[in-house]
């Protein structure tokens, strides 16, 4: 099959961990006019965040509330905190270090994640996650979405893929682990591209990949664009095919952290399909199992 997540941080932390999702950073450097305005059009205004817990209050106290969120999900494990919403990089050096010390203070807290930008690693913030990675594994999470950057244009990503490409370097070389992330489905892409971008992220560095399917959110960009008829969600069938491709060209000691999205319903617009997680994962890995899919088959490395 594929080489997932579950089964990494069992082999890595010897139990079952869960990923408790917080806010840190408030913005991104393409919302507030730095290099850009409004942010990506899929994103919300939460920002990925709508799972995540509400800034009110310490770090320590939203993991408290987070870990009674999830408390019927997880029994004996521990916890990964997990800044998600926005760019966790990006902002004040020295106060994004002291939520991150104060995340990985208490003892069922195994690692950090950090969610953010290739533009948003400077040598100081660098520093910082090299110094918090010798106390507690680091994981940044990178937004790539796609290795076109004709697409990335459209998207209003504003950087180019090489940016990203510099990040990885950065970080492996100070030993950070790395997950970047990739959207199936974005307007006027094809097959072949979205297949590309997965070979891009099978040979850039990166240690790992999360796998998203397009969701259109409401009061978003892309929402407009899709009223407007300009382009289609992928269906169900479609998108675990494409899917299944993908995870074959990676190479098969990369971690699948994900296989696909989990939208807010109250939020999503389409596809339809994709607000009932249960039906979605069952159909996927039942594809999976009967199409006998070989994680890195067709991998080739450049």
């Amino acid at each position: 099959m594929y080489n997932s997540v579950s089964d990494y941080y069992r082999k890595k932390f010897g139990c079952k961990t869960y990923k408790l999702s917080l806010k840190g950073a408030d913005t991104c450097p393409n919302r507030d006019g730095t290099v850009g305005m409004g942010g990506c059009i899929f994103c919300s205004q939460s920002a990925s965040g709508e799972f995540a817990e509400e800034k009110i209050g310490t770090v320590s106290e939203q993991l408290e509330r987070a870990k009674k969120r999830v408390a019927n999900k997880i029994k004996d494990g521990k916890y990964i905190a997990y800044f998600q919403s926005f760019s966790n990089t990006y902002g004040d050096t020295n106060c994004l270090k002291g939520l991150f010390l104060e995340a990985i203070k208490p003892d069922y807290i195994v690692g950090i994640a950090i969610g953010t930008r290739p533009d948003c690693l400077n040598e100081e913030m660098l520093d910082v996650l090299s110094e918090i990675n010798t106390q507690k594994p680091v994981t940044i999470e990178l937004g790539l979405q796609t290795s076109n950057d004709k697409t990335a244009d459209y998207i209003n990503r504003c950087y180019k893929t090489q940016v990203f490409d510099t990040a990885v370097k950065n970080l492996k070389a100070r030993g950070i682990e790395v997950v970047a992330h990739m959207i199936i489905g974005l307007p006027f892409e094809s097959e072949e591209d979205i297949l590309n971008t997965a070979k891009y992220i099978a040979n850039s560095g990166a240690d790992g990949v999360k796998f998203h399917l397009l969701h259109i959110l409401k009061n978003t960009k892309l929402a407009e664009e899709y009223e407007k008829g300009v382009f289609s969600a992928l269906d169900l069938e479609t998108y675990t095919k494409i899917l299944k491709k993908c995870i074959e060209v990676i190479p098969p000691q990369m971690i699948v952290h994900r296989i696909t999205g989990d939208p807010p319903k109250s939020e999503l617009i389409a596809p339809d399909w994709s607000a009932d997680k249960k039906r979605v994962l069952n159909y996927i890995n039942r594809y999976f199992k009967e199409q006998n899919l070989i994680q890195g088959k067709k991998y080739k490395a450049l």
